[in-house]
């Protein structure tokens, strides 16, 4: 009785909703509805209100969505035997609603997440097994002996716990290449790791061909060991110590069980973050992933296996034959197949890995570039809307996942679209000035403020934007090849710890100038024809606004593709922790401020060290974590300043073995609260107003320092070329 009173009360809602939406009202009512709208949702938002009154909200801004959407539909289209505008008109209107169906997605999949599911660390009663699986490709040795000891240093049983690293760059194929130099060098990593393996405890495994990518690999390792349940860590995803004692107490909960994901932290900033200096202050770009994203999935028991920082059933795995391998994103393959199997999963919001991001804006379009291809792969194989054995919520939460990933077409459709008009005359889009104001602001500022309302201290406003625009430019060529040839894309690794020395542009940069020159073209036209055509004035201001928004995101991505060099190795992270700087057999009371994978920040407490200098070899002395006795790990001195009583160092470790490792471990990934606590302080939402205007002013010193790279550039072209003609 109650669910049939439920059904008829949504069917008296929903027809009410259609009436409104359909209801033909003058542009004067319709502009006095959006600005009431817009005024509501500011009122409840200023007041922070929750629960039922974020519905409301979100409600109310759909509506005016929608309204949109059938103005859009009913009155705007060019007509159809003007064929040179109805093309381009009609490519406009599906980008527009593919941007509603997304919309639409995104209300179903987080307008009420889960909230952080509580600490379960000590809620382990029975410890199961656990093999933990470290794939690798082509690491450095240095970063997957930190890797290594730091999931060897896990809290947990260790007759309980088996680390294995699975080698591909070691393989019986690559050490009998036909290309002796290959061979070797093959040859040599597998005798260096299968080495740090046995220094650390782990077990060293690689397998006679490179066969299947990363899925592959993992499958291996699962036919090789017995584990109960299997945990995977990318070669640069450092495990904290209390990352199995937070996951595996889920799965003595659900026999049904098969996966736990935790999010992806990076200790440093990605291409975009770094070039705009935003690291420190700004949340990273995955966090809306992550902090909102899975949590609405894990509502709908669609949270899915991100590739790391996971744990796994061995059990649900062999049920359905391992890891997938059909698509390049192994990862969420797997996760549809289990989930379409009946299996469940969940996803603990707190970061327990820390990880690296790519360096250069050409790894890090790589590594988009696979995804884009991964997902479109699952799509043309997999199409979850149709996957038997999903439910109706978890078919949707897929479909959100993968056709995020055309989002290159409408990027691309809404940059130039402007155009078409501006230079071409086009009449894409029918519609006065009026109409503008009446319909598309009001939709333009309620769709603002949803996206704020539903990602606020995760996604400052206009950084999507962004992010969609730099990765359009190289990732729509990506997406239409897989479209065509769905089986071509091949799993190419992303490349770990780069760094770069100088400043330069970024190799894949050209582009990017080639749009800004032809947006600047385009709004002297606008302010051309503004002049000359005074009667059609209204229209031409509007997509002349709309082509200088399209300028101000070009020209601040000329900065991201500006890569700044950076003088650190690697991102230092901040903490204190007590220690002890031994020189000359000397100990002096020390604290260490800031850590990385290369060295650290010390303050010791005397102002007078004799023999202290630049070169100068000493001992770290401190208590890992977990252990009642102190250890030392060998650093050399790069650095010294002194201030009153206070001498600081800038230190470089200098492991004399596999073992020291474990100590670098230790300072850097042992204490996952630092992650958390470095996250919540970038966690601000600044607002629609105030984080427009932060955009603005980073995009315009962005545009000119862009440009100066370029014109450096060329000037340094032009001498080298000078050079070579003398």
């Amino acid at each position: 009785m109650h669910r049939a009173r439920s059904v008829f009360l949504w069917a008296i809602v929903a027809i009410f909703e259609i009436v409104l939406i359909t209801l033909p009202v003058s542009l004067q009512a319709q502009l006095i509805a959006g600005i009431s709208v817009v005024t509501l949702m500011g009122v409840i938002k200023i007041l922070n209100a929750q629960g039922t009154w974020r519905l409301v909200s979100l409600a109310l801004g759909t509506g005016i969505v929608l309204r949109y959407v059938y103005w859009r539909t009913t009155e705007t289209l060019p007509p159809i035997d003007q064929i040179q505008d109805f093309v381009p008109g009609m490519l406009l209107y599906l980008a527009e609603m593919y941007n509603v169906l997304m919309l639409a997605l995104s209300l179903f999949i987080v307008a009420m997440p889960l909230p952080p599911r509580p600490s379960r660390k000590d809620a382990v009663e029975d410890f199961p097994d656990v093999d933990v699986f470290i794939p690798s490709y082509n690491e450095d040795a240095k970063l997957l002996a930190n890797t290594l000891a730091a999931a060897k240093a896990m809290d947990y049983p260790p007759e309980k716990l088996h680390v294995w690293l699975l080698d591909d760059g070691g393989t019986v194929q690559k050490r009998s290449a036909a290309d002796v130099a290959s061979a070797e060098a093959a040859r040599e990593r597998h005798h260096e790791l299968a080495e740090l393996c046995r220094a650390l405890g782990a077990n060293y495994l690689t397998r006679e061909r490179n066969e299947h990518a990363k899925a592959g690999n993992l499958n291996n390792g699962l036919t090789h060991s017995t584990g109960d349940l299997v945990a995977v860590f990318d070669a640069d995803h450092a495990p904290a110590r209390d990352f199995l004692r937070e996951t595996v107490a889920y799965f003595g909960e659900d026999p049904k069980l098969f996966l736990v994901q935790t999010p992806h932290f990076f200790i440093n900033p990605d291409p975009l973050e770094r070039n705009l200096q935003t690291f420190d202050t700004m949340p990273s770009e995955n966090e809306m992933f992550y902090g909102i994203i899975q949590r609405g999935l894990d509502k709908w028991n669609a949270a899915f296996f991100c590739g790391s920082a996971a744990v796994l059933s061995r059990r649900a795995l062999e049920e359905t034959g391992g890891f997938s391998g059909l698509s390049i994103t192994e990862d969420c393959e797997t996760a549809l197949a289990l989930h379409s199997a009946g299996w469940n999963s969940v996803y603990v919001d707190k970061p327990l890995i820390a990880g690296l991001q790519p360096a250069t804006f050409a790894s890090f379009i790589g590594q988009r570039s696979r995804w884009a291809q991964g997902m479109m792969q699952i799509l043309r194989f997999r199409f979850p809307l149709f996957k038997g054995g999903l439910s109706v919520p978890q078919r949707l939460c897929y479909m959100s996942s993968t056709l995020f990933w055309l989002f290159p077409f409408t990027r691309a459709t809404f940059l130039f679209a402007p155009l078409f008009y501006l230079l071409f005359d086009l009449q894409i889009f029918i519609a006065s000035g009026g109409d503008f104001l009446a319909y598309t602001l009001s939709y333009l500022i309620v769709n603002l403020m949803m996206q704020n309302y539903l990602y606020g201290s995760f996604r400052w406003p206009w950084v999507s934007e962004l992010y969609e625009y730099v990765q359009t430019v190289h990732l729509l060529p990506a997406v239409v090849s897989v479209m065509l040839n769905p089986r071509k894309p091949t799993f190419k690794v992303t490349a770990k710890d780069e760094s770069i020395a100088v400043s330069r542009l970024s190799e894949i940069s050209r582009p990017f100038f080639v749009i800004f020159a032809a947006l600047v073209i385009a709004t002297g036209f606008a302010v051309y024809r503004i002049y000359t055509e005074p009667y059609k004035a209204d229209i031409t201001l509007v997509v002349a606004g709309w082509n200088v928004l399209n300028l101000i995101l070009a020209g601040c991505a000329l900065g991201v593709v500006a890569e700044r060099g950076e003088k650190a190795g690697s991102r230092r992270v901040k903490l204190q922790r007590r220690c002890e700087v031994v020189i000359d057999d000397h100990p002096y009371a020390a604290s260490i401020e800031d850590v990385s994978v290369g060295g650290a920040q010390v303050h010791i407490y005397s102002k007078q060290i004799r023999g202290l200098g630049k070169g100068k070899e000493a001992l770290l002395r401190f208590q890992p974590h977990g252990m009642d006795t102190k250890e030392t790990l060998p650093i050399i001195v790069r650095r010294v300043e002194t201030s009153g009583d206070l001498t600081t160092i800038g230190c470089q470790y200098q492991p004399a073995g596999p073992l020291d490792h474990r100590w670098i471990a230790d300072l850097i990934f042992a204490n996952s609260r630092q992650w958390s606590q470095f996250q919540e302080s970038r966690r601000r939402n600044p607002g629609i107003v105030k984080g427009s205007l932060i955009f603005l002013s980073v995009a315009l010193y962005q545009t000119s320092r862009g440009l100066v790279y370029f014109l450096r550039g060329r000037g340094s072209n032009k001498v080298a070329g000078e050079g070579r003609a003398r």
